[in-house]
């Protein structure tokens, strides 16, 4: 009893006032509450993650006492994580941990934040990403064109699948640079297939790259507005896109939603990340690369070839929208292996290694020019 009375006197002097309840007050109703307090005006999806990582350190120290939890019980939490989750995701719940004990430690139920005492464990080897060589990518792009149907679900066709849509969402992936949550989030009016070659300098075809599918539509950081010079390949892509989706809402009649999303499904509702994944396993499987691969990947790769043809790396961030040179050299930049050739697959008459490295080394060409009033830079070919 005296012991408890002088952590009470002691609590008292650092300002933590004691509330109903928080004696029996446990480390999962702290996240609990953090979760669906201290995370306003973020996204259902960063709170959903955020709730994921948490679940093996709670599965430990869950029921644990939030004033009663030790160091040493986080310290044990992290390392059971350790053993069975990779590294990236064994900090995001620690991290996530300290952020509800710090949330708990405002409202004064708690007098100290015990988890920003422990460190972080170092966990399981993650999935490193990946680049598709050049041959790769060719085919995925030859078999991306050729197949006219896919299936998501049993039942469900879509005939526009991936013959167009995929064609063009891989080709301005892999050929620009664009990330996937930014190509969802594309609308027409942000993509000019003509340009203007009668101007000085003249504008090629161009895509505006200004929102992504993060909450607010915000892209991932401000080099990440940009406005990129689209090679041939992709302009035509999108030219045919254009016109299914013409044919599809004449189709849908009322039932279209008119979004001005470039990729939609085929009543004109946005895509789905999952769906994506998909059809880009399909367009993969086909082409014989197998369907261990991302739509992400294909940005990797962008800027894998980028730096295998020898663009310099601040070249490559700017193009890619990335924060830094940091980003593009320690996350993106890979080496290709096997060496590449120009060993020509059987993937079709019209697509050849040489058209890829063509279309590759015209992306890579580019520099900033003039910006027009309030927007941001052009990086157009030379």
């Amino acid at each position: 009893m005296v012991d408890k009375l002088r952590e009470l006197h002691n609590d008292l002097d650092r300002g933590t006032i004691p509330k109903p309840g928080y004696a029996r007050y446990t480390v999962r109703q702290a996240a609990e509450d953090w979760l669906a307090d201290g995370l306003q005006g973020r996204s259902a999806k960063t709170i959903t993650t955020n709730r994921n990582v948490l679940q093996p350190v709670l599965a430990v120290i869950g029921r644990r006492k939030l004033r009663e939890l030790s160091a040493a019980d986080v310290r044990r939490a992290l390392s059971q994580m350790a053993a069975g989750y990779s590294s990236t995701t064994v900090t995001k719940g620690h991290l996530a941990l300290k952020r509800a004990i710090r949330h708990a430690e405002a409202g004064d139920i708690v007098a100290r934040d015990v988890a920003a005492l422990a460190d972080t464990p170092k966990g399981q080897p993650g999935r490193p990403s990946k680049s598709l060589t050049v041959e790769q990518a060719v085919a995925v792009i030859a078999a991306a064109r050729a197949l006219p149907v896919t299936e998501l679900r049993p039942g469900l066709k879509d005939v526009r699948r991936p013959a167009a849509l995929m064609h063009a969402y891989i080709l301005l992936s892999l050929l620009v640079g664009v990330r996937t949550e930014e190509a969802r989030a594309l609308r027409w009016q942000h993509i000019d297939l003509d340009g203007d070659p009668h101007a000085r300098p003249p504008v090629p075809p161009h895509v505006a790259v200004w929102r992504s599918v993060r909450m607010h539509g915000e892209t991932k950081t401000e080099r990440s507005r940009r406005t990129l010079a689209l090679p041939k390949m992709a302009v035509d892509a999108l030219r045919a896109l254009r016109d299914a989706q013409d044919g599809e809402r004449l189709a849908a009649g009322q039932r279209w939603q008119d979004t001005g999303l470039v990729f939609t499904t085929h009543r004109g509702a946005a895509l789905d990340a999952g769906n994506v994944r998909k059809m880009f396993k399909r367009v993969c499987t086909e082409a014989g690369a197998g369907d261990g691969w991302t739509p992400r990947e294909l940005r990797t790769t962008f800027v894998s070839l980028m730096s295998h043809h020898g663009v310099s790396t601040e070249e490559i961030a700017r193009l890619a929208g990335h924060a830094s040179t940091r980003t593009t050299e320690v996350v993106y930049r890979r080496e290709l292996r096997p060496v590449i050739t120009h060993r020509r697959p059987d993937h079709g008459p019209d697509l050849r290694p040489g058209d890829g490295y063509r279309t590759l080394s015209h992306v890579s060409s580019r520099r900033s020019a003039t910006a027009l009033p309030g927007e941001p830079s052009y990086l157009l070919p030379q």
